[in-house]
């Protein structure tokens, strides 16, 4: 399928590996020029490396912490005004709400709530003068079946969810669509991260808790990134103009119910 997206610009956050790695390879793929960015300046640098490799495609790397103001300036005067806008962060780590002070929430919602605010704030006027802009926020599937473990990560992403579900029926009639996806379990280190504490907590090992995790998961499986990426990458689309304001779970079946 032919997406009509050849020769456009996007800005991917979190782009060093994991989900966010998989947008921007399936992005470049489209033929998609690229900024990426994410903290780990190596990793970072050998991702742009590897997919500028691949794809006939200009990739920048720009090593920055997407959280602060002069990291969010850096990224959005590396290249041309951005067409397609990645937000995508790590979450914040898992424990019991009974320990985090309120720094921890500070961090939690500057991270997963206020900085892709920010940034959709500093492209979206461009989109709509140029009548063409696709916003794709990596959330969780915890937005809509909350994790107790990651109760930072549920309260913060929520947050951007409700403000995603205004704004993006306010600019949907310029051709700029915002939608949100919502990841399940994916073969990443986030993942691997959170197994390690829940078999801490139960007891188990990291790999018995993956097992036990993947059998109350319908498909028996973790998502493997590039999945990930082609949903991205559909929904970045020009055909995809009729998508606004939507929360799309990929999780395997896991989330069981109907709407």
């Amino acid at each position: 399928m032919d997406l009509h997206i050849g020769g456009r610009h996007a800005i991917v956050c979190g782009a060093s590996k994991g989900l966010g790695r998989a947008c921007a390879e399936a992005l470049a793929a489209e033929g998609v020029h690229l900024v990426i960015n994410a903290r780990n300046r190596e990793a970072l640098e050998q991702a742009a490396a590897e997919i500028s490799m691949r794809h006939s495609v200009t990739v920048t790397a720009v090593a920055a912490d997407i959280t602060t103001v002069e990291g969010r300036e850096a990224v959005l005067s590396a290249g041309r005004a951005p067409d397609i806008l990645i937000n995508n962060a790590g979450g914040p780590p898992p424990g019991d709400f009974r320990d985090w002070n309120e720094e921890d929430w500070h961090k939690a919602l500057q991270a997963n709530m206020v900085a892709p605010i920010q940034m959709i704030r500093s492209v979206i006027d461009g989109m709509i003068e140029r009548r063409f802009g696709r916003i794709v926020n990596i959330t969780s599937g915890a937005v809509k079946a909350p994790i107790p473990t990651l109760g930072l990560s549920n309260g913060a992403r929520t947050g951007l969810t409700g403000f995603v579900a205004g704004l993006a029926r306010q600019v949907a009639e310029h051709n700029v669509t915002i939608n949100n996806l919502l990841p399940g379990p994916f073969e990443t280190d986030r993942l691997r991260n959170t197994l390690v504490a829940e078999g801490k907590a139960a007891g188990i090992t990291p790999e018995e808790a993956a097992h036990n995790r993947m059998q109350k998961t319908p498909s028996k499986r973790f998502g493997n990134p590039a999945e990930f990426g082609q949903a991205c990458v559909f929904l970045c689309g020009n055909n995809a103009g009729y998508i606004v304001g939507q929360n799309l779970l990929i999780d395997g079946g896991a989330y069981p119910g109907t709407l």
